[in-house]
């Protein structure tokens, strides 16, 4: 009787040994690109110049790297190498005002600032001058609650984020309302519902991403606006972790020249890249205050190069990445 009860916990310890290994080699992927080295960072907290105050988002040209310092209620803009070029915005309620600007977009020469504290798109040229105001507090189509992200298509079609409404919100150039994705107001963990959507970026090819912040997912969507396909920890359902492929909330997206999909992994202090159809390919990143390390990652932005740059955001700094093994220095 001893023997089988041994050989019987034997066998069960066997068994939970073989199903934790294909759960992991399931749902946690493994890389399948080289990582990316830190290059460098500046910042600091402050009000000065080059200093920030909560960085929130990023935007990238060929040759200047756009920063959205929210509590100071600017822009701020840089070189690849963190020299500091201009600023424009001051914290207030006029119309060129900045309320906790968040992630930013760059299209057509223009600088999309999704205004979360009041609530509408402000579009200014990269010189910082302001151009036109979209949207306005409620919760009705063209209004916001909240504007976290904001994508642009090539006929100047805006994609919106609308944090407190748990929508996304598809508008002419001008505001006037197209569509919606989600129920307004109604939080959601199944296919095309949102808990707190925070970001939205565009292929391409038209592919719409949509970060799903509190559902710790990234949801996909065609050109003509049906449901495609979501990753992010177990079946993407709401389930966060710190393993590759899943999220601890996500704030940020960006796509690359390839087409790959970079995330903002905000509470696992990293940046997860995927290929279009969401496969892991590689992360980089951990927490700490260290060279390459974060204080909780709150955007992400990838230039033409393939140099990636993140807001780091409890250490109110930029960092700069490349892929490991390419010239760092010269870009």
């Amino acid at each position: 009787m001893k023997r089988f009860a041994i050989k019987f916990l034997a066998g069960i310890s066997i068994f939970l040994v073989i199903a934790v290994a294909a759960g992991w080699l399931a749902f946690v992927p493994s890389a399948k690109e080289p990582g990316y080295e830190f290059v460098m960072a500046w910042g600091g907290k402050g009000s000065g110049p080059g200093r920030f105050n909560d960085p929130t988002g990023l935007a990238v040209t060929n040759d200047e790297v756009f920063v959205a310092d929210s509590r100071n209620g600017r822009i701020q803009v840089f070189d690849y190498n963190g020299g500091f070029k201009r600023q424009f915005g001051q914290p207030g309620e006029k119309p060129s005002d900045l309320k906790r600007p968040m992630n930013l977009r760059i299209a057509k020469g223009e600088l999309y600032v999704a205004g979360y504290w009041n609530d509408r798109i402000q579009v200014f040229g990269l010189d910082g001058a302001l151009r036109r105001i979209i949207g306005g507090s409620g919760s009705g189509p063209g209004q916001f609650k909240a504007p976290g992200g904001i994508a642009v298509a090539a006929n100047g079609d805006l994609y919106v984020a609308d944090f407190y409404n748990q929508r996304i919100q598809q508008l002419k150039a001008d505001g006037t309302f197209i569509r919606q994705w989600g129920t307004t107001g109604k939080v959601g963990i199944g296919s095309g519902e949102f808990n707190y959507p925070t970001d939205v970026a565009l292929a391409a090819d038209g592919t719409l991403y949509i970060g799903d912040g509190y559902n710790d997912r990234v949801q996909a969507f065609t050109p003509d606006g049906r449901f495609s396909t979501k990753w992010g920890g177990p079946f993407a359902i709401n389930i966060f972790g710190p393993f590759r492929g899943w999220f601890a909330t996500v704030t940020s997206l960006a796509i690359d020249s390839r087409g790959a999909v970079f995330v903002a992994d905000f509470y696992n202090n990293r940046i997860q890249k995927f290929t279009p159809d969401g496969a892991f390919l590689t992360a980089f990143g951990s927490k700490g205050s260290g060279p390459g390390r974060f204080s909780y990652v709150t955007a992400v932005a990838v230039a033409d190069d393939g140099t990636v740059f993140a807001a780091d955001f409890g250490n109110n700094r930029i960092q700069k990445w490349v892929v490991k093994g390419e010239e760092k220095w010269n870009r």
